[in-house]
């Protein structure tokens, strides 16, 4: 159950290439006039979504990369002509819908295949230095966002009186440079390049323009109105009324947003569920995290105290925060998994089983933290009477009356008045505001501060582990990838049986013939003839041939040999996928024949 309680703001998404055309390893006849691409989902191209090259290593001059028939998940480019013969290698990078570089590499052949000295791209290439700064630049953006609305959060919501103001600039300026360097960093991410186009003006043109780009402007803009929230939050006078609360609440509402727009939650199946998921599980994610970093912060300052009903406020908001995470989790997990096979088989899952140790260490940190929490619920009072009485300790806002004291067997004892008595002025004996329900002694704030510490370490390694998962293609979407890998390397062979009648005694039966793989380029053909009684009969002649007539190719044909009890050749190629018509013709004489057709799917 931990599994879905520690969902992320990840889904399926990052597109799968499920189609090539060409096929990857097929050969062709002709010259093919474009090389078609098609995904799970739709993606973005680059101006060097391409890069095809000649057996001999040098690249060809293709058209400028776009969509086939206006489809959002295909790319397409065309190529010259007189590309010769040889194997040709096709380097590709997309982006998928989540904003996250897909890329990848395939062969195919014209008139035979050779021997390349093209080396064939990595499916992950990129460049590490612009790889690495732009993740550790998400890093910081995460940390700073939880900082930013765990710290307003920690005041406006919990009513702390102390200052959060270094927090809250922490956050803001973390945030803001963060989100500076994703967007000046988004073009060599993207591209797999050095961080030399980072200032590239056209790169940088085409990322503001860019989803990404726009959402990141768009935080920034956020970013800019926050700036006017503090300055009129009334902190310390007295409880911040709407004029505060809902302008704040609107723009941590509108940053969460921004993620959930750029990330896994903007792709794949269920997009608007998803995306209200996705900004819920942020938001609780900062309340919680955030918050404990404002509480430690607090706990460290001796000289603004921090009353008891702040951290009961906070305990109870953080409880409020888990079971969102939990229900937002759940969603999400299943939405990014697809299967519980995904949890062991793909890197998603992987992390993810990592991520469940984290946050159940999280977990008991904050279970230890309550306990805490519930001792803070009735704070002690020390009570001072006038010479001759025993000073005593009682519960503060106990039962009225008069309490009695001793100090010790045999002493006299002694009637004190209620503490309430000598509050008129609605202050405690030693200062402090009596709503607030007194202070933490130095033994609970040491014992909360431990506690709280070891929650926002654990809290961290959480928070990195939730940014490397938002990067990592989830497990549904890895399993569709190795799912059209496989049909691709491992094609299905087709079987047709074909019934043939000459029209004589004898002279009937049917073929049995086997396409394989029954895919673009080279195929293998084997026929067995069966008779009237179902054996295996013996023909003079058997010729099969195949005609693709919505592109006017054929008939090929199959040249198919006798090997003695079956017919066979494995020299048919087939240029193109379609629905193929299949003629056999059978000859049981030297002048009875049939030919009868059927049509076979070429993929």
């Amino acid at each position: 159950m931990l599994v879905l309680f520690t969902g992320v703001s990840g889904a399926s998404a990052h597109a799968a290439l499920t189609g090539t055309d060409p096929q990857d390893g097929s050969v062709l006849k002709s010259e093919p006039r474009r090389v078609t691409l098609t995904f799970s989902e739709s993606i973005g191209l680059l101006d060097d979504s391409f890069r095809v090259l000649t057996p001999e290593n040098r690249r060809v001059h293709t058209g400028e990369p776009s969509h086939a028939d206006d489809r959002s998940d295909t790319a397409s480019v065309t190529l010259p002509r007189g590309l010769g013969t040889g194997t040709f290698t096709v380097a590709w990078r997309v982006v998928s819908a989540d904003s996250h570089p897909v890329s990848g590499a395939f062969t195919f052949s014209i008139g035979k295949p050779s021997a390349t000295t093209a080396p064939l791209p990595s499916a992950a290439a990129s460049n590490p230095a612009s790889t690495g700064l732009y993740d550790i630049a998400r890093y910081a953006a995460y940390s700073g966002l939880a900082l930013l609305i765990g710290a307003a959060t920690f005041v406006l919501g919990c009513g702390h009186r102390g200052s959060v103001r270094r927090l809250l600039l922490t956050g803001w300026w973390t945030l803001l440079g963060s989100t500076l360097a994703l967007l000046l960093l988004r073009g060599p991410y993207e591209r797999g390049t050095g961080l030399g186009d980072a200032l590239d003006p056209s790169i940088l043109s085409d990322t503001l323009t860019s989803r990404p780009g726009i959402v990141l402007v768009a935080r920034l803009a956020l970013l800019a109105a926050a700036v006017l929230v503090p300055l009129r939050a009334p902190l310390r006078d007295r409880s911040p009324g709407p004029a505060v609360l809902v302008p704040g609440g609107l723009l941590a509402l509108g940053l969460a947003v921004t993620w959930a727009a750029a990330e896994h939650a903007s792709a794949g199946i269920q997009v608007p569920v998803a995306m209200v998921s996705s900004v819920l599980h942020l938001l609780a994610m900062a309340v919680w995290l955030g918050g404990l970093t404002a509480l430690l912060s607090a706990l460290h300052r001796p000289a603004e105290p921090v009353a008891p009903a702040v951290v009961t406020r906070f305990s109870r908001l953080a409880l409020v925060s888990v079971a969102v995470l939990a229900a937002t989790g759940v969603y999400q997990s299943w939405r990014g998994l697809g299967s519980w096979d995904a949890l062991t088989s793909t890197s998603y899952g992987r992390l993810l089983l990592v991520k469940v140790a984290a946050v159940a260490l999280l977990l008991a940190g904050a279970a230890f933290s309550r306990r805490w929490t519930a001792r803070l619920a009735t704070p002690r009072a020390t009570v001072t009477v006038p010479a001759g009485r025993v000073p005593v300790t009682v519960p503060a806002g106990g039962p009225g009356g008069t309490r009695e004291g001793t100090d010790g067997p045999g002493e006299e004892r002694v009637t004190e008045p209620d503490a309430a008595e000598d509050r008129q002025d609605g202050r405690t004996e030693d200062g402090h505001d009596a709503a607030a329900g007194g202070t933490i002694d130095a033994g609970q704030r040491q014992g909360l501060r431990r506690s709280v510490l070891a929650e926002v370490t654990v809290g961290i390694l959480v928070l990195m582990i939730t940014t490397m998962l938002t990067g990592t293609q989830p497990g549904r979407a890895a399993e569709e990838t190795a799912a059209a890998t496989a049909a691709a390397d491992h094609p299905a062979s087709s079987t047709t049986t074909v019934p043939f009648d000459v029209g004589t005694p004898g002279g009937h039966g049917k073929v049995q013939v086997e396409l394989s793989p029954g895919r673009v380029g080279e195929n293998e053909v084997q026929a067995v003839i069966f008779g009237p009684d179902g054996g295996i009969a013996t023909v003079p002649e058997l010729r099969i041939t195949f005609t693709l007539e919505s592109q006017q190719v054929g008939p090929i044909d199959a040249e198919i040999t006798d090997k003695g009890g079956y017919w066979t050749s494995d020299t048919l190629t087939l240029p193109l996928p379609g629905t193929w018509t299949m003629k056999t013709t059978v000859r049981t004489t030297d002048v009875d024949q049939v030919t009868v057709e059927r049509k076979v799917r070429v993929s």
